[in-house]
């Protein structure tokens, strides 16, 4: 077995233990915050909300910083500090008994919530463009198939023995994935260029703010990213407001995990498709099915109507991820990936921040419901703006780097 193939494998299992075991306490975010104290509603779906996005705002600040750390040292050494720095953070947060006290831990969980994000640049970074979207479609079904079941099993886990031993196994279950990659990946340091442009920071901010396909693929990343987190902090609540079954955590973890069969049935898919016809027109099909699936959720009556809508849902906003990873692969230069992906990361970190308090504000006012039907319209904002991309001239963002850098 070839060392890319090698590394593909062992990212993949890795991604799948730490997807599933982070995904294992969102179905009983809000349920847990219930256990702090006798709260109302509207103070639990805040704070659901506030914790919910507050790791992704240092998350936010750090992407670029890993990334260009990336570029120098490797990935390897960042996917480690990530690892073991989810795992220490999530184990502290199954003892505390305040509000705060888990708002803090999850700002800290943020500085090193990167892993996923870090193993699709490295992947990205050793992967041909012509075939980026296939790759980075089946990385994403790794850590798809480990949301697929992680939502469930930890229900089930929170139902049998209480939220705290679920934040320890998912604790012990990140460290063996960190463990894996310590062991097993073996990183292919990237032949530099001798003549190669060297970008300063500032050069890249420009370029990435004044090119017009990549500033809008950034803004559309975080439009996805709001519209498919706005809902998913409040979606326990909602699923307890469609049945009066006692076990709500399993069937929220239930619904959390439909959209992941969605994604797991067409991730590959969609970057293949990309590879073939062009990655931006496959995400702007993908903008309006998202679209189109998520209106619905706003009027379901039943939660196996609610179930089926989230797959059908998963089905689309799946392939978005990958498609936008692979746009920046293809533009930008090999010895700045890290940093750009990182950049990209950012944005998308921005909308799971904006996504769940965004989602909280407008559920407190009109509902949860209203939620689907407002951030349904940002998927269609999200098209717009790819379209308006399109229709202008291509610039090539190499090109318009180095005139940035010579501007200097």
């Amino acid at each position: 077995m070839n060392v890319q193939k090698r590394n593909f494998i062992i990212i993949w299992v890795a991604n799948f233990l730490v997807a599933g075991t982070m995904t294992m306490i969102m179905p009983f975010l809000s349920l847990y915050i219930e256990t702090f104290g006798n709260h109302s509603d509207a103070y639990v779906q805040k704070w659901s909300g506030l914790i919910f996005g507050a790791s992704f705002i240092t998350a936010f600040i750090m992407s670029p910083i890993w990334g260009r750390v990336a570029d120098k040292f490797g990935f390897k050494p960042i996917l480690l500090i990530n690892g073991f720095g989810i795992a220490t953070s999530v184990f502290l947060m199954g003892f505390v008994d305040s509000v705060e006290v888990f708002f803090m831990l999850r700002l800290l969980n943020g500085v090193v919530t990167g892993f996923i994000p870090t193993s699709l640049a490295f992947i990205s970074s050793q992967t041909a463009k012509e075939e980026a979207g296939k790759m980075l479609g089946t990385l994403q079904m790794g850590s798809v198939t480990g949301t697929l079941f992680g939502p469930v099993l930890g229900g089930l886990l929170a139902d049998a023995f209480g939220f705290q031993y679920t934040f320890v196994i998912t604790a012990i279950s990140v460290i063996i994935a960190a463990i894996i990659v310590l062991f097993g990946l073996k990183e292919q340091k990237k032949v530099k260029n001798a003549k190669a442009i060297q970008y300063s920071r500032k050069s890249i901010l420009k370029g990435l703010f004044r090119h017009r396909l990549m500033l809008n693929v950034m803004v559309v990343t975080a439009l996805i990213q709001i519209g498919n987190f706005s809902i998913q902090p409040l979606l326990s609540l909602y699923v307890s407001h469609l049945t009066d079954a006692k076990d709500v955590a399993f069937l929220a973890g239930i619904t959390f995990s439909a959209a992941g069969v969605g994604n797991l049935l067409f991730a590959r898919y969609w970057g293949k498709l990309g590879d073939s016809i062009g990655y931006e027109k496959v995400l702007s099909i993908l903008l309006i099915l998202s679209f189109v699936f998520i209106i619905p959720q706003a009027f379901v009556t039943d939660l196996w109507q609610l179930v089926v809508c989230r797959l059908l849902f998963g089905t689309a906003v799946g392939g978005m991820i990958p498609l936008t990873t692979a746009l920046v692969r293809r533009e930008a230069p090999i010895d700045i990936q890290g940093e750009v992906m990182g950049y990209n990361t950012s944005f998308r970190f921005l909308g799971n921040i904006i996504g769940p308090i965004f989602g909280g504000i407008v559920s407190g006012f009109i509902g949860i419901s209203s939620v689907f039907i407002v951030t349904g319209a940002l998927f269609l904002l999200g098209f717009g703006f790819l379209y308006y991309a399109k229709r202008k001239p291509i610039q090539d963002f190499e090109d318009f780097l180095a005139a940035e850098e010579q501007k200097l």
